[in-house]
């Protein structure tokens, strides 16, 4: 991690801190030496650098710092140096230049942390972690960083020994755990995983994460009934727990407990504490259990009615398809209408209401809609197709042909669209009272539909 402070003050202060005086001066003596000029000289110099680095103008920066460093071999000079050359990408001349600001201050935090940092861009880990256990006695954020090289490092051991001991300081620390994850994701090692996470409810047995975490982790393992145990205890620990039933109603479903499952994901749908996605699919779940067992359809109308007011774009269209394979197409496209408010650019949700409205007479609705949806898609000829269709329905014929004949230009490889375009202009012409073209169009779909 990076620890950085504002410099601008203690650079003035290096300059500018009057020392003091130890003897009379005579301002009638002539100067013995050029001291004074050198150090204004230095200071012009240091401050046109940092007002260079200020403006990203880095290459003139490190220009003004060899001046300066000609002039006066600070150690603050190879640290600025040194930001400048990373920032340049120059990292061999970066780690020089920290190197000698750091032999200068080995106990200088912002200098160590800078070379750390070329370390970090260079890949090197060795160098990294040889730098970084000098940082740790200034932070203790820094044994975590250290812990994430020794993994980097291969050094699997000694990053899980840090990461125990850093637990037993400071308590669990979900950075730590996605570290501690990593080693054992890598390493195969899920008996270890698992070991460390029932050590931790033994230790902890009141901890509804700690059993979550487990739940999660043997059913990731195939452990599948030592899964359900694990929801099972912490549903007596604390009965009141919401998000156990994300577990038990899976548990439930594949034991037949139908009852229990369909109790568990009321609670689930019901719990503000749940977030949409996760409630989603439940949901999704749910819809698949009731299309094998419609019995239960009635529960799955409870359930939906328990969801919070904004249901999410997933779940919306999800009991749309539901109701869609039921052929309650009301329902369908009410609940496609409502995901379409959260995502109003959606192709196939915006085809399916279409669709949806031809087939329930919502000619003006399809219209209005369809012009909008070819504002977006304007290369998409199910859009012309349907505003055909709707026109044809209200006798619109120019209006349709129109439509239909602009869409025409977009139709590649699809013989079947291409014939449900020439029935509909049949169609329009012969509203139009051009039979000539009526019929023509209509030998057209014919020989489509006939090859196909």
């Amino acid at each position: 991690m990076k620890h950085k402070f504002h410099l601008l003050i203690f650079l003035l202060g290096m300059f500018i801190v009057p020392q003091p005086f130890h003897a009379q001066v005579d301002f009638n003596q002539k100067p013995m030496d050029d001291l004074g000029d050198v150090e204004d000289q230095f200071q012009e110099h240091f401050f046109e650098a940092l007002k260079q680095q200020g403006i990203e103008n880095y290459q003139r920066a490190v220009d003004e710092l060899l001046k300066c460093k000609k002039l006066d071999d600070k150690a603050v000079v190879y640290f600025e140096l040194g930001k400048n050359y990373i920032k340049l990408k120059n990292f061999g001349a970066a780690e020089d230049a920290l190197k000698r600001a750091v032999a200068k201050e080995p106990n200088n935090e912002w200098y160590l942390d800078e070379l750390y940092e070329v370390y970090k861009q260079q890949g090197d880990t060795k160098k990294a972690i040889k730098i970084v256990k000098q940082l740790v006695k200034f932070h203790r954020d820094y044994q975590q960083d250290l812990a994430s090289l020794y993994i980097k490092s291969k050094d699997y051991k000694t990053a899980l020994k840090l990461l125990d001991d850093l637990d037993k300081a400071y308590g669990i620390n979900a950075d730590r755990d996605y570290l501690r994850n990593q080693i054992y994701n890598i390493t195969g090692r899920d008996e270890d995983r698992i070991d460390n996470l029932v050590e931790r409810l033994n230790q902890n047995p009141e901890n509804e994460t700690n059993y979550l975490s487990l739940i999660y982790r043997y059913s990731e393992t195939g452990e599948e009934e030592k899964a359900f145990q694990t929801a099972q205890k912490l549903l007596e620990v604390q009965p009141e727990s919401r998000l156990v039933h994300l577990a038990l109603y899976k548990f439930y479903l594949e034991r037949n407990q139908t009852e229990k499952a369909i109790a568990s994901m009321k609670t689930v749908l019901s719990a503000p504490e749940i977030n949409a996605e996760a409630k989603t699919k439940v949901l999704n779940d749910f819809i698949n259990f009731v299309a094998k067992h419609p019995q239960y359809e009635k529960d799955l109308i409870e359930i939906t009615a328990l969801i919070d007011d904004d249901k999410s774009f997933q779940t919306l269209v999800g009991l749309a398809q539901y109701y869609l394979k039921l052929k309650d197409k009301e329902k369908a496209l009410m609940y496609f209408e409502e995901s379409l408010k959260l995502e109003p650019n959606n192709f196939m949700v915006i085809k399916d209401v279409l669709l949806l409205q031809i087939d329930l007479n919502q000619e003006e609705k399809a219209i209005i809609q369809s012009e909008q949806a070819l504002d977006l898609f304007p290369a998409q000829p199910i859009f012309y197709l349907i505003n055909g269709v709707a026109h044809n329905r209200l006798k619109q014929a120019k209006k349709a042909i129109k439509s239909l004949e602009a869409g025409l230009d977009y139709i590649i490889d699809d013989p079947k669209m291409e014939a449900d375009f020439y029935t509909q202009l049949s169609i329009a012409f012969k509203l139009d009272n051009n039979n000539s073209k009526s019929e023509t169009f209509a030998k057209k779909a014919a020989a489509l539909i006939s090859q196909n």
